[in-house]
């Protein structure tokens, strides 16, 4: 008979790597297998770290069907569930099926080059276009096939429900329930003078919808932004987004409640 297979990753911190190194002890002794490299037959991911390293390790593994659990090292650490003090609890837990799986929507992207060419994006949090320098961009946004506004300032973020407690949150962006299927638009520092008029609130829709972005002119410079991860283009012709069907499931134990974690991280 083979034994269930549990893949443990983690960040370079020395806090990380030391409760790694307990934790494949615990779980090799509890009759589990621990491979050293990723395997896409393990039936569980434990991500050692803070959120950062989390969403490392979900587009790593190119956001496998594979659930997660976190163990958080870092700072804030939102998607966590567990802290390193409670390894023999979690283990307990776990084998006698006393959690449930908690879906996370992602959201997609499909850029479209001058070129004709063609850059797809996928994130768990929040996809971002923001300026490449201090000048202002111009941005055309529709929603659903219907133009909305001539956006002007420093950039936008579309974001998930999970991503809500993110960059979005710090943004004034609203916190959303990550049960609810749907993106968010947050402005970052939009202008709202006689000369541009732009929405100054961030705008929450339904997950069925697309959402539509032109820039002006095709030749400004941008920095688009997936969960964190950036990277610089020209030429930009256009950007759908939308959710994707992706989901990333994370383990989560009896007694969780995500209104209680909002309260205990930011109250």
């Amino acid at each position: 008979m083979n034994k269930r297979k549990i893949y443990v990753y983690s960040n370079e911190t020395s806090v990380s790597i030391k409760t790694a190194d307990l934790l494949r002890k615990k779980l090799e002794q509890s009759g589990f297998e621990v491979p050293n490299d990723y395997d896409e037959e393990a039936e569980l991911i434990v991500c050692i770290g803070g959120d950062g390293a989390f969403l490392q390790a979900v587009h790593l593994f190119n956001f496998p069907h594979i659930p997660f659990i976190g163990i958080n090292t870092g700072h804030l650490g939102f998607f966590q569930e567990i802290n390193p003090e409670q390894l023999d609890e979690f283990i307990f837990n776990y084998k006698n099926n006393k959690y449930s799986l908690q879906p996370m929507t992602t959201v997609k992207g499909l850029m479209r080059m001058v070129d004709g060419s063609e850059v797809n994006l996928k994130g768990l949090n929040e996809i971002v276009i923001r300026n490449e320098d201090t000048h202002s961009i111009h941005l055309n946004i529709s929603i659903g096939g219907s133009f909305i506004e001539r956006f002007s300032g420093d950039g936008i973020i579309v974001s998930t429900a999970a991503g809500s407690t993110a960059y979005n949150y710090s943004l004034g962006g609203s916190i959303v329930d990550p049960r609810i299927k749907m993106l968010q638009i947050t402005p970052i520092a939009p202008m709202n003078t006689t000369a541009y008029r732009c929405f100054t609130s961030s705008i929450l829709l339904p997950g069925d919808l697309t959402i539509g972005i032109m820039p002006e002119t095709g030749k400004e410079r941008f920095v688009v932004a997936v969960d964190g991860e950036s990277n610089r283009y020209s030429c930009i012709k256009s950007i759908e987004i939308c959710v994707s069907n992706t989901l990333v499931n994370l383990l989560r134990f009896e007694g969780y409640d995500f209104w209680n974690k909002v309260k205990t991280k930011f109250l």
